[in-house]
């Protein structure tokens, strides 16, 4: 009777431990080997009458060359510029990209989640924080599917680019507060609790002028929360900056600088400004956030915080694609364990609309 091939009498044939060749030969290791190890200890195992194993095949392969986006909205640039970056590579890697906008509404993000477990994509982006609400299921589907998120908020569980809010507030302040602007305005959207990243923004900036005794100095003013509940159009933000701006000049209260939470906001607010007849930056200073394409554009380019948008996209999609390459090439029956975290350090892109404060002309004495 032929004696049986031993996972021992393999790994004296091919002079490897008797532990390489069980995690080679039964595929449930999580570390790696050469591909010549590999080849050598399954030839060996072949030449000797072992019957390796077969490849599980990955349960519920599901649309493995789809990747799905979600979206809050499609009217603001800066995630059609998230989106570039996305669908660049995955195109270079042979990918289609299906966005999912759930316009800011619970309703329509829960039912793109419940899909995601009939349609199983490839993987998953979410160019915005999920609702917390939904964001046990959303750990709970990365577990699953290789998701990463786009945060704006504290690191989370899951694969994310993040973006520290508080600092890009705090260098829009300490740009105008090195200029001299001591009574600023910061205009912005509703500051509703699901969008926690305006807050942190505005905090920032605040806190900013804080340091310098300065926090009474700083009129902050939002949009009506019921805006946020509203299907957003393509010029929004852009109204929200001119009307909220065209609101404040009508106060009491006179400012030397305007901050927009982002840039679609800070065009409203030049305009109302030019509509009123004041000079930019000779009379009041603009700035703005996220560097859209059209920041700087002529005439009026505008000062922004440059946060490397397209490349968020990019690097979202390059962590979908490591997780997907990590399971092709992996003798595991599980997926990799692994958290992908990647914060870029927002810069600063001094344009036209800022400047110095322009300084009162003191009143010259009567002489006799």
């Amino acid at each position: 009777m032929k004696k049986k091939v031993t996972s021992t009498d393999i790994a004296k044939a091919a002079g490897v431990s008797q532990a390489t060749v069980s995690m080679i030969l039964n595929k449930k290791y999580n570390v790696s080997f050469s591909k010549e190890t590999i080849q050598k200890v399954e030839q060996t195992a072949r030449e000797m009458g072992y019957n390796i194993p077969k490849r599980r095949p990955r349960k519920d392969a599901g649309n493995s060359r789809l990747i799905i986006v979600f979206c809050p909205t499609l009217t603001n640039p800066y995630y059609v510029m998230l989106l570039q970056g996305i669908e660049k590579v995955a195109k270079e890697k042979g990918y289609a990209v299906f966005t999912c906008d759930t316009q800011r509404e619970l309703k329509l993000e829960e039912q793109y989640l419940k899909m995601m477990h009939t349609v199983i994509p490839a993987g998953i982006i979410y160019t915005f924080n999920p609702s917390p609400v939904y964001m046990q299921q959303v750990e709970e589907l990365a577990k699953k599917i290789p998701l990463v998120i786009i945060s704006n908020r504290e690191r989370v569980e899951v694969d994310a680019i993040n973006q520290d809010n508080t600092k890009v507030g705090s260098l829009m302040a300490r740009h105008l507060l090195d200029l001299g602007h001591r009574d600023v305005a910061f205009i912005a959207p509703p500051l509703t609790k699901r969008q926690q990243q305006r807050s942190k923004r505005v905090a920032g900036f605040v806190e900013e002028y804080e340091k310098e005794g300065l926090g009474g100095h700083v009129i902050i003013k939002a949009a009506d929360d019921a805006l946020d509940d509203q299907l957003p159009s393509i010029d929004s933000e852009y109204r929200m900056g001119y009307n909220l701006t065209k609101e404040l000049l009508a106060g009491p209260k006179k400012v030397t600088a305007f901050a927009g939470l982002n840039d679609m906001m800070a065009f409203g607010i030049i305009d109302a400004l030019q509509e009123e007849k004041y000079k930019i930056p000779g009379d009041v200073s603009v700035i703005g956030c996220d560097n859209i394409i059209f920041s700087g554009m002529s005439p009026m380019s505008l000062t922004s915080i440059e946060h490397f948008v397209p490349l968020k996209g990019r690097d979202a999609c390059d962590i979908i694609m490591r997780k997907i390459e990590s399971f092709l090439n992996t003798y595991s029956d599980s997926e990799p364990t692994s958290i992908y975290h990647i914060e870029y350090e927002p810069k600063l892109i001094v344009r036209k609309t800022t400047g110095y404060v322009k300084q009162k002309q003191k009143k010259k004495k009567k002489t006799k």
